[in-house]
């Protein structure tokens, strides 16, 4: 078409409509080229008006062509006027100027039109009314594109449809499972939102028993380090009094010793006294013997037998004193040292309460330390259950709006008529 309209502009006078064709031409050319750029989708625009935009181009550029037709014609008509007034040669060249004009615009009207029938894929009118029900939504109408006309706007048009109304469907299906799952998501929330709820008030109840807990195991340590104590006290005071007792025992020892040494200086004194006794019966029978003479003899040797008789008396009581303070002495010995014995079983007893008492206060310790700990974890897994109790609650909001949104966007591609 750009070759017919430059050829027209190279016939002399002809310039100026050759121009006025080109201007045309190539608004027209320009609001198809948009046109189809808009419904392809490389183009972002009013594709509503861009058709009635191309309408006027092409009757802006059909009323030039006339406008063209009829001034050749024009032309021609005087040409041959003068022709028939006597113009010679020239007069031939003007008509055969007239004819290419005329034959010129003639075939390019006809290539106008059937390059914008082939651009378009049919009749401008219907390719309106097919741009007019896809504005309003109706993608279930069976677009008819002309014979050999695949790569037009109709064609371009139909597979956008077509596409359009594959995923419109695959929009609907997806919407429709959102919204079931959405639903599903917010009851789920909802049940576990419930039982994050019971959780976290057990938890806080745990919480509040384990301190109590620690608080009681605490007290029972400060018992156990108190009993400790005083057990290590009792400890002393055993050992003291085991020492004692031994002490006790040594010296009931010293004094069984010292009433054995008794006895037998005892026993002494009643030898001693019984050979006095002899001798002064000895010498009571020499005086006896000795007559008048030993008769002051007799009297010493009866005063001496009589001392010697009491002083064994006295010794023969002594000693059973002694014997039996001995005895005693010896059964206290005894009672002292089971006394001992005893004390010493006590001291070890204690010693061994004593350690048991450190044990069970070491144990208490460990056992206030690790229940302490756990009441921390116990703090913290409640602390823990109540932020997942919120985010519980945000997820089932997010769940509800998720829900609204798929509501929405349903509302949105019910507009769209399929097929």
């Amino acid at each position: 078409m750009r070759k017919v309209i430059a050829s027209i502009k190279a016939i002399p006078g002809r310039a100026d409509a050759g121009a006025r064709l080109e201007s045309g031409f190539e608004a027209y050319y320009a609001a198809s080229v948009e046109t189809a750029q808009l419904f392809l989708g490389i183009k972002q625009g009013d594709q509503a008006g861009a058709i009635p935009k191309m309408q006027a181009a092409q009757k802006a550029l059909e009323q030039t062509l006339g406008d063209a037709r009829a001034d050749a014609r024009t032309t021609f008509d005087g040409t041959l006027a003068r022709a028939e007034q006597g113009v010679g040669s020239g007069l031939w060249a003007t008509v055969l100027s007239g004819l290419i004009v005329v034959v010129c615009l003639g075939a390019g009207s006809w290539l106008l039109i059937a390059s914008v029938w082939r651009q378009l894929g049919g009749e401008p009118e219907y390719a309106r009314d097919v741009m007019r029900q896809m504005a309003g939504g109706d993608l279930s109408q069976t677009i008819v594109v002309a014979p050999g006309a695949e790569s037009s706007l109709l064609a371009a048009v139909r597979d956008m449809s077509q596409g359009l109304s594959a995923i419109v469907s695959d929009v609907r299906s997806g919407t429709d499972s959102m919204t079931v799952a959405s639903r599903e998501i917010a009851a789920g929330n909802q049940d576990l939102s419930v039982r994050t709820e019971k959780q976290a008030g057990s938890l806080e109840q745990t919480a509040s028993n384990m301190q109590q807990l620690t608080e009681t195991v605490r007290q029972s340590a400060d018992a156990a380090s108190q009993a400790n104590q005083l057990a290590g006290s009792a400890a002393t005071v055993a050992k003291k009094g085991g020492e004692v007792v031994g002490q006790v025992v040594s010296t009931m020892d010293e004094i069984s010793a010292s009433s054995r040494k008794i006895g037998d200086i005892i026993g002494v004194i009643d030898g001693i006294a019984f050979q006095t006794n002899i001798l002064a019966l000895n010498a009571a029978v020499e005086a006896a013997r000795a007559g008048e003479q030993g008769r002051g003899f007799a009297v010493v040797a009866g005063e001496v037998r009589s001392l010697a008789q009491r002083s064994a008396e006295a010794a023969r009581e002594i000693k059973t004193l002694i014997g039996a303070s001995v005895a005693r002495v010896e059964s206290g010995s005894r009672l002292v040292q089971d006394a001992g014995a005893t004390m010493e079983e006590i001291v070890a007893s204690v010693q061994r309460v004593s350690d048991i008492i450190s044990e069970i206060t070491a144990a208490s310790a460990e056992q206030s330390q690790g229940i302490g700990h756990v009441n921390e974890s116990v703090v913290q897994l409640d602390q823990m259950t109540q932020q997942n109790a919120a985010l519980v609650e945000q997820a089932a909001a997010a769940a509800n709006s998720l829900e609204q949104q798929a509501r929405a966007l349903q509302s949105a591609v019910s507009t769209f008529k399929l097929a």
